[in-house]
């Protein structure tokens, strides 16, 4: 039986051997203890082949202090109580998620009514005389003043006035059915 120090020596070195022979002895116990932590046996199990990965992957510069079975249910420990943060923290971006996906989605009704309307607005414009719906569109869509309008469409002010006038009147008639 090899002392801890000669294990870890074994191992900094690449002996794949005693490395597995390490895995073997110890990833059962290991992966309860993390069980007991995370409450998930996949994530137990996941937690432990990640800290023997990583064991592996950096061997060369391993400085373990302590005994090497503490080191190892510390190095545990530490990787579950992480996941367990992770989770919460996935736990509650997903929450938060669901909270804006709620409060911006529109119920069916909302959107039924909402094309309804739409295809009053299209019924209504379609009714009106020409030049008094370009002004219509022209104020209501594209945000034009009333000057901006009687520029554009060299007409008068008055007019604009009065052509706006006679379309919110339509509007008006037809919204208030």
């Amino acid at each position: 039986m090899l002392s801890d120090s000669e294990v870890i020596g074994r191992i900094r070195k690449g002996d794949k051997q005693e490395f597995e022979r390490l895995f073997r002895s110890s990833y059962a116990s290991l992966v309860r203890y993390a069980r007991t932590l995370v409450r998930d046996h996949d994530e137990a199990e996941e937690i432990v082949q990640d800290l023997f990965f990583r064991l592996w992957q950096d061997r060369q510069n391993l400085r373990i202090e302590s005994s090497l079975n503490g080191y190892l249910y510390r190095s545990v420990h530490n990787r579950a109580l992480h996941s367990i943060e992770h989770q919460k923290v996935v736990s509650r971006h997903a929450d938060e998620i669901q909270a804006a996906a709620e409060v911006t989605s529109e119920p069916v009704t909302d959107a039924i009514y909402y094309n309804e309307l739409q295809s009053r607005v299209a019924r209504v414009l379609e009714r009106l005389p020409e030049r008094c719906r370009m002004i219509f569109r022209l104020n209501r869509f594209e945000g034009l003043k009333y000057n901006e309008i009687a520029d554009k469409l060299a007409v008068s002010l008055k007019t604009v006035e009065a052509d706006m006038g006679k379309a919110l009147k339509e509007f008006r008639k037809a919204l208030a059915e």
